[in-house]
């Protein structure tokens, strides 16, 4: 499956209804997809929040981190990410933003063309 916007944040929809986030090949009832959903064009509520200290290398500290739910179309999908603040409480409303670089590239031992550094962080509405 793919979608135009290349920064999608994307989800897939499966034959029985349900969807996933991050995608798979196959839904829990042993379908493939049958649609793309982009989460960017969402907002979703913070289920929970946490603040790591230790964070890994070329990760920002402290790095604030949730679990949030998206409602679409009466389908419930959570995703884990990022905050770009910890002025948020369990409830709240975010956005998904995108951003370039979740870590930094040069931090690591991996070599920086090997993976994608970027990805979404969720706001507060």
């Amino acid at each position: 499956m793919s979608d135009e916007n290349a920064n999608a944040m994307e989800a897939y929809r499966y034959e029985d209804g349900s969807i996933s986030y991050p995608g798979h090949p196959l839904g829990p009832d042993g379908s493939e997809p049958v649609e793309t959903i982009d989460l960017s064009e969402y907002t979703a509520t913070v289920v929970t929040w946490t603040t790591s200290t230790a964070t890994p290398p070329g990760v920002r500290a402290p790095n604030h981190l949730a679990i949030v739910e998206f409602d679409v179309d009466g389908e419930p999908v959570r995703a884990i990410g990022q905050l770009t603040t910890d002025e948020v409480e369990s409830g709240d409303e975010v956005r998904p933003v995108y951003v370039e670089e979740l870590r930094d590239p040069e931090a690591g031992i991996k070599e920086p063309a090997s993976q994608d550094w970027d990805g979404y962080r969720f706001e507060p509405v």
